[in-house]
């Protein structure tokens, strides 16, 4: 029954395609048409109980009645707002939580001293050059100068200063983070959550687990919270779609084709031209490193979920020759720390999101946002759609229009999808590279011949 709705679905879309090029998008039979295939998607979403289908339903059903009905499309942006509201009171107690978590809960960092050191060396320096690579893709591409906002999005004021270096090191620190948290000002918000976290690390053992009880208990919760947003997501989708359709046209859903080519081809070359190269330098054969890495990427890309890998890729790396000790270390502290192609994707979207805005940003205002990223994303592992909410709130930060941040999120499964399978493989290289680094992975990898594919 669910194969039979999807190739209905199919087969309606492309005869609404074909009767829509050749008589014309405003034609009747084109229009009933598509909207066949809008509630055949539909109901396949439901038969695959599938929120990812029900995303896609409300971008193309906000979409169509955009462009078929623009006056009442106009009249929908609450249902936007409502779901913006409800995204942006998760921001900040779940940074909050997920870094003091992520920090104060890893009190074994001091004493396993220089493999700790190694490791957040080597993650940060590789996550950051992948976020400069988002960063140089989405200059070249530009992809974000095809949207065209309404002029009241547009013109908005933007929250881009500092211009000099001292204001720029002072707004970096928060004087009030009750004041932080109400003006949004995210980095505030992590800088805060760091230097707490870290105070909370050096507490005796008999003080600090209550806070960290609460801690973990706050983050458990902002979770489910944030799973709860996600379950009306499809209908925030259509709301902010629909308007912004209806003001704008379907045009401004062309530039996602071009960022999303634009996000694949940075990580190819992010893959080709930096984690090749390091395995070179390691001296890792690439073939063997393929073998095993090939099955958690897979799952990774298919999933959009690098927790679901994290068994199948500790069991791979230890048959390649990976000791125990540093699988156990290294992989789970890589998915908090080491997100390559989660951080690749943050600062892609985020120009994406202020090119939008017309905005001509100078080096000095893009540092500023790529450092908000690189100190945000950390810790945010297991959080449903977490890139996307840092995206989110560094975008609310600088005071940015939200109407690309609904187009991002519509294709956000989409980009999930790439930016898991590279954080996947990120993290496999760091791995054996640390081992290798360590002196203890063989000269020879026997596990290449153990190692079922």
């Amino acid at each position: 029954m669910k194969n039979r709705l999807l190739l209905a679905a199919i087969a309606a879309a492309t005869v609404a395609i074909g009767v829509t090029l050749f008589v014309g998008a405003q034609a009747l039979p084109g229009t009933l048409l598509r909207w066949l295939a809008i509630a055949l998607i539909a109901a396949y979403a439901t038969s695959r109980r599938s929120l990812t289908g029900w995303i896609l339903v409300g971008l193309l059903a906000g979409a169509e009645l955009g462009h078929d009905a623009p006056a009442v499309a106009a009249k929908l942006q609450v249902l936007g707002t409502i779901f913006l509201r409800l995204i942006r009171v998760i921001i900040a107690p779940l940074l909050f939580a997920v870094l003091v978590v992520g920090i104060a809960g890893h009190p074994d960092l001091k004493k396993v001293g220089r493999l700790g050191i190694k490791s957040l060396v080597y993650f940060e320096v590789v996550s950051t050059i992948a976020m400069l690579i988002g960063l140089a893709a989405i200059n070249l591409s530009r992809a974000g100068e095809g949207v065209r906002l309404p002029s009241t999005a547009a013109s908005q004021p933007l929250n881009l200063s500092p211009h000099t270096a001292s204001q720029l090191i002072t707004d970096i620190f928060p004087e009030n983070i009750a004041k932080s948290v109400a003006e949004g000002q995210v980095l505030q918000i992590v800088v805060f959550s760091i230097l707490f976290a870290m105070a909370l690390a050096l507490v005796p053992e008999p003080k600090r687990r209550p806070m960290l009880a609460f801690a973990e208990s706050l983050s458990e919760v902002m979770f489910k919270f944030t799973n709860l947003v996600m379950y009306v997501a499809p209908i925030g989708v259509f709301g902010a779609v629909a308007y912004t359709v209806g003001h704008m046209g379907l045009a401004v859903l062309l530039p996602l084709l071009k960022l999303l080519a634009t996000m694949y081809i940075a990580l190819v070359f992010f893959i080709v031209f930096v984690l090749v190269p390091i395995l070179l330098l390691a001296r890792i054969p690439l073939k063997a490193f393929v073998r095993v890495a090939a099955e958690p990427i897979t799952l990774g890309f298919a999933t959009a979920s690098s927790e679901a890998t994290l068994p199948i890729a500790m069991e791979k790396l230890e048959a390649f020759g990976v000791p125990r000790q540093i699988v156990a270390f290294v992989l789970p502290t890589g998915y908090s720390f080491n997100m390559d192609g989660a951080s690749l994707y943050q600062s892609l979207a985020l120009i994406f999101v202020a090119q939008a805005a017309g905005m001509h940003l100078s080096f000095g205002q893009q540092t500023v946002m790529i450092l908000t990223l690189l100190l945000s994303s950390k810790g945010t592992a297991g959080v449903a759609r977490a890139s996307f909410l840092i995206v989110f709130a560094a975008a609310t930060s600088f005071h940015l229009p939200m109407e690309p941040l609904f187009l991002l999120f519509a294709i956000d499964q989409l980009m999930d999808m790439g930016r898991t399978a590279v954080t996947v493989l990120g993290n496999c290289v760091a791995c054996v590279v640390i081992a290798r680094w360590e002196h203890e992975l063989p000269a020879t990898v026997p596990a290449a011949q153990q190692v079922s594919v």
